[in-house]
């Protein structure tokens, strides 16, 4: 497996939570990495589009009766992970965490709490 790009690593683990639209997304993403990555929505539909490609999400039905009590929402479009995204991200977490837990980057991390490097 490829890895995936932080960008489509943090959308899937935000959408493990439920289905979302796209500027919800891009406030999860915020909150999930602790404000380290601020997609833009350039960034964010484009990744969406990769990811749709790649049959890992995919839009979800628009909800007529929203539409009908706010025009808005026709333009609003909620994205849900789909059973092969919810491998490639489970699969993307089992790979950070190998790495992260490796002599190497515990003494990375250990070095910084000193504040060397």
């Amino acid at each position: 497996m490829t890895p995936l790009t932080p960008a489509a690593f943090a959308l899937l683990l935000a959408l493990t939570e439920g289905e979302q639209h796209g500027y919800r997304l891009i406030a999860d993403v915020e909150r999930l990495t602790g404000g380290t990555l601020v997609l833009g929505p350039g960034t964010l539909y484009r990744t969406l589009q990769r990811l749709r490609v790649d049959g890992m999400v995919e839009e979800s039905d628009t909800d007529e009766e929203a539409v009908r009590a706010d025009r808005r929402a026709e333009r609003r479009r909620s994205y849900r992970i789909t059973p092969t995204g919810s491998r490639a991200v489970r699969d993307e977490a089992r790979r950070l965490a190998n790495l992260l837990s490796s002599e190497t980057a515990r003494a990375v991390l250990r070095s910084d709490e000193r504040g060397e490097g």
